[in-house]
């Protein structure tokens, strides 16, 4: 059956959310503000909160990581909770980034995340984040995003390293630092991340700054059946969750969307699914609407989670890396991912919650297992479930190259996400 929503108008809602993501600061001021403009009142945590029935709020964290949850007028006593991460693989930007050497001044950069690292060269990029500044006495911060092709990772000539197509392994210190300008250049770095932020170079005291890509997304296929984006992982699940969370009616159950950052270096931060983050706003707002302790363990036993990640399409070239049987194709619906090792938080009896929400509403389900002799990557689920545990499938959108700097995903699964977690938010 088709998606009630639109699938070409959903996919290019996800890419412009995605063209203003460049990084997870933006991604999250974004998101925030649709909820304000949608009526949620913003909570801050180092606040005493005042919840009402009825009321939709939502509190963020470092910038890079947001809840947001609607309590219905009558009932309520369990959560439904929908969950992503909004951060991507990419390249951090040291302090003291300028290394000049010989002609060139390059960018001193580390990995962020396991990123294939060859398709991050020869391709425009650019730079976003976050400055802290001294602003009249105090420490403010500015997002940023330089809005023009401002560096390259060169690829070394075919002609001078003839290996170059033969199990090439990379070092980033060596091989893959961003090429700024020539060392003749007379604007230093941080000069043009100050003028983008419109803030004097000398006020920055600190910045968390990422390489982004400014490849745009597309949708393509001769019946416009793929769509092509850098962030697909996970921004696409993470747009799905919400337009999903802002659609459904709220009504039977505290909804809660949770969007929370450092996924790809193990959620083990302040900001991750591995934080008190979600504890600490379950119990807040349960404790803001009377509920005692007991009451609070008790809805939360009741709950239930979506985590939402991407997962793998059997691949065009290389059907040998899928299972055997288990193989989710792109626009196949919504993939439902089981691992023996608990890399996933799905059980037979959260699998058994999803995928009859799904058949009532006919949205189609498939399935991802890993091949036993491969064990494959995680996911939020299983992290968040050590500090807030409650029935949690892990699902996501079946996709190509994941953790490409340019990744390939169906037009029609974004919609049938959304579809999916409007019915959820009931």
């Amino acid at each position: 059956m088709e998606p009630l929503n639109t699938p070409d108008d959903m996919s290019r809602d996800l890419l412009h959310f995605i063209a203003k993501s460049p990084s997870v600061f933006h991604a999250v001021r974004g998101v925030k503000a649709a909820l304000a403009y949608a009526g949620f009142t913003e909570l801050r945590e180092e606040d005493t909160w005042q919840i009402e029935k009825g009321g939709k709020y939502v509190v963020t964290r470092d910038g890079s990581a947001l809840v947001a949850f609607a309590v219905p007028e009558n009932g309520g006593e369990f959560f439904r909770i929908a969950a992503a991460h909004c951060d991507s693989p990419t390249f951090k930007i040291k302090e003291n980034p300028e290394i000049k050497d010989g002609p060139y001044v390059r960018l001193n950069v580390e990995g962020y995340g396991g990123m294939i690292m060859s398709t991050w060269m020869d391709r425009p990029l650019s730079v976003a984040g976050r400055l802290i500044t001294k602003e009249n006495g105090h420490l403010a911060q500015k997002l940023v995003a330089v809005d023009g092709t401002m560096l390259v990772i060169p690829s070394v000539a075919i002609h001078m390293d003839c290996q170059v197509n033969q199990n090439k392994s990379w070092n980033v210190q060596k091989d893959l630092l961003p090429l700024y300008g020539l060392s003749s250049g007379k604007t230093p770095f941080m000069d043009v991340i100050a003028a983008s932020a419109k803030v004097k170079a000398e006020d920055i005291l600190a910045h968390d700054l990422y390489l982004y890509s400014r490849v745009p997304g597309t949708i393509w296929g001769e019946e416009r059946e793929f769509v092509s984006s850098p962030k697909l992982d996970d921004l696409q699940c993470a747009f799905a969750a919400f337009r999903g969370f802002t659609l459904g009616k709220k009504e039977e159950a505290i909804s809660v969307y949770a969007l929370f950052d450092n996924e790809e270096v193990g959620s083990q931060t302040a900001q991750g699914a591995g934080s008190t983050f979600l504890y600490n706003v379950l119990t807040r707002l349960a404790s803001s609407l009377g509920l005692s302790y007991d009451e609070t363990m008790a809805a939360i036993a009741r709950s239930f989670m979506i985590s939402a990640d991407n997962a793998h399409a059997v691949h065009p070239n290389h059907p040998e890396y899928a299972d055997p049987v288990n193989r989710p194709v792109i626009n196949g619906g919504i993939v439902v991912k089981f691992s023996a090792r608990q890399s996933y938080a799905t059980n037979a009896f959260s699998a058994a919650y999803f995928r009859n929400l799904c058949e009532e509403n006919h949205i189609p389900t498939q399935t991802f297992t890993n091949r036993s002799d491969n064990p494959g990557g995680s996911t939020l689920g299983n992290i968040s479930n050590t500090k807030v545990a409650m029935p949690t499938v892990d699902i996501g959108l079946a996709q190509l190259a994941m953790h490409s700097s340019y990744e390939t995903a169906g037009v029609k699964d974004t919609a049938y996400l959304v579809d999916a977690c409007t019915a959820f938010f009931a």
